[in-house]
């Protein structure tokens, strides 16, 4: 038997997960993340500048569309996560860094209702904004730990080593 066959992990729980050795979750987490630092770039710049409207307004608009993106990364990597098997440490790792991503989608959640009810920039909200980014990039470590340590959902090493054969020593 071989690591193909006994690795749950490696292998996605449905068709929607993506393909063997290629899931979604990696590609689909890049939304939020990119909407929620735009939006953290946008509050820095609507302080420093004479009129924050239209800065405030497209950091909110980015903030929903993050939570939005953060709805499907987060039941994509719930398929995979599912497929970790138990009391192990990649299991370990992929409860925290599920847990944190919870907890950073809460914060922009609380976010955009802090800042529904205003034009400008608020402090708390960028300060919000910069520990919620601090939090994501622990969990995105701690995801990158589960994809290249631990190698869930990545493709065996001997599937991984076509890519290196050259026609000098091809059989």
């Amino acid at each position: 038997m071989t690591d193909l066959d006994t690795r749950p992990d490696k292998r996605p729980a449905n068709p929607l997960a993506g393909p063997y050795g290629h899931p979604f979750h990696p590609i689909a987490v890049t939304i939020p993340i990119g909407a929620w630092i735009a939006s953290f770039v946008f509050d820095i710049i609507g302080l420093i500048v004479a009129d924050p409207t239209p800065y405030a307004v497209g950091s909110r608009v980015l903030i929903g569309i993050g939570l939005v993106g953060s709805v499907v990364a987060i039941v994509l990597g719930i398929f995979d996560y599912l497929r970790i098997p138990d009391r192990t440490r990649s299991s370990s790792t992929a409860t925290i860094h599920m847990g944190l991503n919870f907890v950073v989608c809460g914060a922009y959640l609380f976010q955009l209702f802090l800042r529904t009810s205003t034009d400008d920039v608020p402090i708390a909200g960028v300060i919000f904004s910069a520990v919620s980014l601090l939090t994501l990039s622990a969990s995105g470590w701690l995801g990158g730990k589960l994809a290249y340590r631990y190698g869930v959902r990545v493709a065996h090493e001997s599937k991984q080593a076509e890519g290196f054969v050259t026609r000098r020593n091809r059989h």
